[in-house]
Formats: C-alpha cells, sequence, structure tokens
C-alpha cells in the first residue's frame, strides 16, 4: 500500500492550516472563523476569549454563528481565558504553538479618561506586557506572537518592541495589515455601551516578534546564580545557628 500523501497546506495572510495557532481576546470570533473558512479545517487553532460563553452572547450576540461554524470546522473554543496567566490554564498549559495572535488588545475605557491619558496608556501597556510574559512560554522554539496594532498616537506610545523585549521576544517583521485580507472580520470594541461597534482602523500593522535566542542561556544562568547564592545563604544560616 502506497504513503499517504500530506495535504498541501491551505494558506490565509500570514497563517496557514499546518500551523499550531492560539488566538486571545477574540471579540466576536469572526477573526478565528475568517482562518477557519480558509483552512477548511480549524484542528489546528484554539480560539479564546476573556469572557464567559453568557457574557459573550450579551456583548456580541453575532458570535454565535462564528462559535458555531467554529465548531463545525474541529476547533477548541475556551471561554474565561485571562492572558495574564493563560500558560497556567489547565488546557493550554499543556500545549504549545507555533503562532499566537491577539488582535487589537485593549484593557478597556476607563471614562472620563481619553486614550491619550497617561494611566490609560499604562494600564494597556500592562495588558500586552502581561500577555507577552505568558505567550512566551507557550512558543514553540521558531515560534512566533503576531500583535496587530494601531500605530499611531496614542497607540505607539504603547511601545510594543519594548515590552516585548522584557519577556524575552524580539521584533522580527512589521507588516501593513489590511482588513480585506481576511473576508468576514469584524474589529469590535470589545467593551463598554458600544462593545458590539467596530473601530476605525488607521495605520495598523501586524508585529511578529520571536523568541531571543539567547533568552533560554540567560535565564538558565540566573537561575543557577539563584540557586547558588541560596545553598551559600543556607549554609551560612547554619554555621551561624552553630555559633
Amino acid at each position: 500500500m502506497g504513503r499517504r500523501r500530506s495535504k498541501k497546506a491551505k494558506w490565509k495572510a500570514h497563517y496557514n492550516s499546518k500551523h499550531k495557532i492560539l488566538l486571545v481576546g477574540e471579540g466576536n470570533f469572526s477573526f478565528s472563523a475568517c482562518l477557519a473558512t480558509a483552512f477548511g479545517s480549524a484542528t489546528n487553532m484554539v480560539a479564546t476569549s476573556l469572557y464567559s460563553k453568557r457574557n459573550l452572547r450579551k456583548i456580541h450576540g453575532s458570535s454565535e454563528a462564528n462559535l458555531d461554524l467554529l465548531k463545525s470546522k474541529g476547533c477548541l473554543v475556551l471561554h474565561g481565558v485571562n492572558v495574564h496567566d493563560m500558560n497556567r490554564h489547565p488546557t493550554l498549559s499543556q500545549m504549545k504553538f507555533d503562532i499566537i495572535i491577539f488582535n487589537f488588545p485593549h484593557a478597556g475605557f476607563f471614562h472620563p479618561f481619553k486614550e491619550n491619558n497617561n494611566k490609560v496608556i499604562k494600564r494597556h501597556k500592562h495588558l500586552v506586557k502581561a500577555f507577552f510574559k505568558s505567550a512566551r512560554e507557550m512558543l514553540d522554539e521558531d515560534g512566533e506572537v503576531h500583535v496587530t496594532h494601531r500605530n499611531d498616537h496614542p497607540y505607539k506610545q504603547w511601545n510594543l518592541e519594548e515590552l516585548a523585549r522584557e519577556s524575552g521576544l524580539i521584533l522580527k517583521e512589521t507588516v501593513e495589515f489590511s482588513k480585506k485580507d481576511f473576508p468576514g472580520y469584524e474589529n469590535k470594541r470589545g467593551s463598554g455601551s458600544k462593545s458590539d461597534q467596530t473601530f476605525p482602523l488607521k495605520d495598523c500593522y501586524t508585529f511578529k516578534f520571536s523568541i531571543e535566542k539567547n533568552y533560554n542561556q540567560l535565564m538558565w544562568t540566573l537561575g543557577s546564580e539563584v540557586d547558588s547564592i541560596v545553598a551559600a545563604l543556607k549554609n551560612l544560616s547554619s554555621i551561624n545557628n552553630e555559633c
């Protein structure tokens, strides 16, 4: 009996059907649904939302059709996933991914403050920094983290590259984002009274980050040094007690 031919990968922009893909912070799951439709299958995908399934229905009524499509394509859908600790999620902690996608991260609206308020920017940066830290632990060795983000004022002040570097990720490539490349995708606000409405997409890019190759060695070295210091302190304590 002849060897079975492996199926040819199906592509949609940067993503293909052979990539193991994690999507986080999904709004109405329209981006995940777009990829699943393009691939013809979603068994290679895990799509997640911060909200519970019940709350998602209230916030994004249009999510139902997309969730049904994802289910029919074999996608694993998880609700109540927080990017701050997703690397410790009981299901996700057992997985590694080729690509982790977070489209237009946003920590929410803080009335009466505007997006250019320093406190608001700080909250957004805290969210993205936590995401990078968790995502770094969930990547395969040659994996990538993709963040699609507006690069105009004040969003440029988030300094994605700096936040990523703090978690051992380096900028690999920046690609202009065009919504028309992802048929059916609806960029929902996600919170507030207009949560099911879209927002203007101006000067948008997908920032692709990969693992800093020296990061693992650095962490191992630091860990070894910490262990040595702890051992020395214990030994010193033992000597002091004998005296």
